[in-house]
């Protein structure tokens, strides 16, 4: 029995029927003469739902921080939807219709649930300072659209009846849901989630996984997920990506990365007999 265990027997197909909507090619960083992530590279399909995942210290965070912008790659290319990212600033990579979560939870505090992802949405707004500061007819049709959009997307995870709460009152799931949402209100075609299981019990994990499949077949958005628990990976990911030490040392579909002799040693330092 593999010691990556799959919640199903359930197949994965890989809808890769689009073309490819991120193709990224031997990006790397080292920090300190240390090399972090070393010539990695990804296509993910139009549609996908892949997973990245490897040891703690791998570089999984290391590689969003790149593709976000977060951190510049020293070598190659990311091409998002055929526009090269590289050197783009994040909110710039944003714009462009690339969105993440966070490992660690990154809301605005001071800001009720509702705002939280009001402000995400205004990435797509078109008006301008003097329209803002007028409160012209046009501005309050776009903000009201904006409002009504992240009610909707609140109700992906049943946040619409807490959206005036103060966003750092929820709970730590419930933040982590909020998150998704957020980003999701960016309008992205990629959405880059790292470690959204993490603090969730077994019960909210099968949502969770739920969430994340209903999510790309509604808004057709493709995922890339990091994630530990490999039951959740191994369950709704078409293709995973496995890095050891910034290196790729595996890809491909569950099966035959959890069976793969490599990621095993990877995670356990000693290859099954």
């Amino acid at each position: 029995m593999s010691v990556l265990s799959p919640l199903s027997s359930r197949s994965n197909p890989d809808p890769a029927v689009g073309g490819t909507i991120l193709d990224v090619e031997k990006i790397g960083i080292s920090f300190g003469g240390l090399k972090a992530v070393n010539d990695f590279s990804i296509r993910l399909p139009q549609g996908g739902l892949y997973g990245l995942i490897g040891p703690n210290g791998a570089g999984k965070t290391t590689v969003f921080n790149l593709l976000t912008g977060v951190y510049r790659t020293s070598s190659g290319r990311i091409m998002l939807a055929g526009r090269n990212l590289v050197g783009l600033p994040p909110h710039a990579v944003a714009g462009a219709g690339m969105s993440r979560t966070f490992q660690n939870i990154r809301l605005f505090p001071g800001l009720n649930v509702l705002d939280n992802v009001r402000l995400a949405g205004q990435l797509r707004a078109t008006h301008g300072l003097p329209a803002t500061l007028l409160r012209t007819l046009g501005y309050t049709r776009q903000e009201e659209a904006i409002r009504a959009r992240a009610y909707e997307l609140l109700k992906l995870f049943d946040l619409q009846d807490r959206a005036m709460e103060p966003a750092d009152c929820l709970s730590y799931g419930r933040q982590r849901h909020l998150e998704i949402v957020r980003a999701l209100a960016t309008e992205p075609k990629v959405l880059l989630l790292d470690e959204p299981a993490a603090g969730l019990n077994s019960g909210e994990k099968i949502k969770l996984a739920a969430a994340i499949r209903r999510i790309r077949d509604q808004f057709g958005v493709s995922i890339l997920l990091i994630e530990h628990d490999m039951g959740l990976v191994m369950d709704i990911c078409e293709k995973i990506t496995v890095l050891d030490h910034g290196v790729i040392i595996a890809h491909g579909p569950p099966e035959a990365i959890q069976n793969d002799p490599k990621v095993i040693a990877a995670y356990l330092g000693t290859v099954e007999s």
